[in-house]
């Protein structure tokens, strides 16, 4: 079929325009967006997982933390509040987003430190010399790869590499193939950060249990926008960030989960302050504290854990399984836009075509799209982002993204195309 034919065959922008206005009009999660600053304007925000938006209540609580917490109570804050922040509120993230049980999850960190934590103290949990094997795979987040990279030369151990696909990701059976009697730890992205791939958790933790290892999950593009199991699914550690779906804000702390049966018997490799039982106590030698809080290293990023406190108190009220039906919907809906726009202009899709298959985002591969088109996009107020070598990803955020807000950034992409 020719270009000219497919585009006398698809949907005219009439038609997309109705059904992106319908839809919008039944989104039960529709009103959601009334929450969050500068849903009110022209731009069309397609980088929600990236950077979420801010809540309007942001402002309050942060102006209210300024002016009564730390102006009022100044530095009796810590012993009131501030020192039981990390634990409360990763159990409640535990609770609202995670599938996991109290006392299993805490604030802290960047995300790489927190991985790094992880790997180390699984891989000390292993304390088997026939297991010298990391297993990661080719498509994971920069950080991901250059940490175990790091690791496994510190620890003279051998890196195993899974060769996924750039459009799709970590299947089942690569895992099965990649691990055996010398593995050690498994690192691997439940979603991935290029394609939106959404990895079998449960049967992936399963496969690597099977062969005696353990596994530690990257939950950056999941946390906020998929339902997650841990407990249930057994899971050994898990890690995110908190400024994508969770909307912390820029730098907002990142969190780890260890599992229950882990805790006692686990030690991390960067010991600081806070994690010692007791850390004004001052005295010399370092006894972790029990429990999840011996995963805590420097003084907690009080400010950064602020924002994400809304988005939790929202996500528990609206449910997971709520978002994660939005969420298909939004990018079913961009895929239809795609396949009626992009695809008859030279586009491919680079993301998986079943809505079950991925996260909250595609990504769309065009010979012309360079950091330029980005460019040429945000000046037009689309502010999607760009993935080399040649990929415009589009992230969807259920609670603050509307269907005709994806709509009119896809156009702008078309007539970028278009010339």
């Amino acid at each position: 079929m020719s270009i000219h034919q497919e585009n006398a065959t698809a949907p005219a922008a009439e038609q997309l325009q109705q059904r992106a206005a319908e839809l919008d009009r039944e989104d039960p999660l529709g009103h959601y967006r009334e929450h969050f600053i500068g849903t009110d304007t022209a731009v069309s925000y397609l980088d929600g997982n990236s950077l979420g938006r801010p809540l309007k209540r942001t402002a309050e609580d942060i102006a209210t933390f300024i002016r009564d917490d730390w102006g009022g109570r100044l530095i009796r804050g810590w012993d009131e509040q501030w020192l039981g922040l990390p634990q409360s509120i990763g159990d409640q993230l535990g609770r609202a987003v995670l599938g996991a049980a109290p006392g299993q999850t805490i604030i802290a960190d960047s995300t790489t430190v927190v991985l790094y934590k992880l790997i180390r103290a699984a891989l000390a949990a292993v304390a088997d010399p026939d297991r010298n094997e990391l297993v990661l795979d080719t498509e994971n987040f920069p950080t991901d790869r250059y940490l175990v990279e790091g690791i496994a030369l510190e620890e003279g151990l051998t890196l195993r590499w899974i060769q996924a696909d750039p459009a799709a990701g970590v299947t089942v059976e690569q895992v099965r193939q990649a691990t055996g009697p010398r593995t050690a730890v498994v690192l691997l992205s439940q979603i991935a950060y290029r394609s939106g791939h959404l990895a079998d958790l449960p049967a992936i933790t399963a496969a690597v249990h099977d062969a005696g290892a353990l596994v530690v999950w990257d939950l950056c593009h999941s946390a906020g926008s998929v339902e997650i199991a841990l407990d249930s699914a057994g899971a050994d550690f898990a890690a995110g960030c908190t400024y994508k779906y969770l909307n912390g804000g820029p730098g907002s702390p990142a969190f780890a989960y260890v599992n229950q049966r882990h805790l006692a018997s686990l030690n991390q490799p960067i010991w600081g302050w806070m994690g010692r039982k007791d850390a004004f106590e001052m005295a010399a030698g370092y006894e972790p504290a029990a429990g999840i809080r011996g995963f805590l290293s420097g003084t907690p990023a009080i400010f950064g854990m602020l924002a994400m406190q809304g988005t939790l108190d929202v996500i528990e009220e609206a449910s997971m399984a709520a978002i994660r039906a939005k969420a298909e919907k939004l990018t079913a809906f961009a895929v239809e836009v795609f396949d009626a726009w992009l695809a008859p202009l030279g586009a491919e899709l680079a993301s998986p075509r079943n809505p079950a298959e991925r996260g909250s985002h595609i990504t769309i591969d065009h010979p012309d799209f360079t950091k330029a088109t980005v460019q040429a996009l945000w000046d037009r107020d689309v502010i999607p982002d760009f993935r080399a070598p040649r990929g415009i990803r589009v992230g969807l955020s259920p609670l603050s993204t509307s269907y005709q807000e994806v709509l009119r950034g896809m156009a702008a992409m078309r007539d970028c195309l278009q010339g």
